[in-house]
């Protein structure tokens, strides 16, 4: 099973949004890299190298990237996070 997300540019280059087709989450949730995420999408999206925080809530997440990451390098990573679950 997988989940289907839009990933949308946001006006922080550091951020993007993705919107999934159903609800993710139950409430907000807030995490940042160090922090022990108790969602499993959560937790799986700050393991990857260059993921900074994430912002989730009902259908989407935005994804912060550190300064030094490359969206090019973390998309794929991303997307096999909703295709893992």
């Amino acid at each position: 099973m997988s989940i289907d997300v839009r990933a949308d540019a946001t006006p922080n280059p550091n951020a993007m949004k993705f919107t999934a087709a159903k609800k993710m989450f139950d409430g907000r949730v807030i995490a940042k890299k160090g922090d022990q995420a108790e969602h499993e999408i959560a937790a799986k999206l700050l393991s990857i190298e260059g993921v900074d925080n994430i912002f989730g809530y009902e259908d989407f997440v935005t994804v912060n990237k550190t300064f030094d990451a490359d969206w090019e390098d973390l998309l794929p990573k991303i997307e096999e996070v909703f295709n893992s679950l």
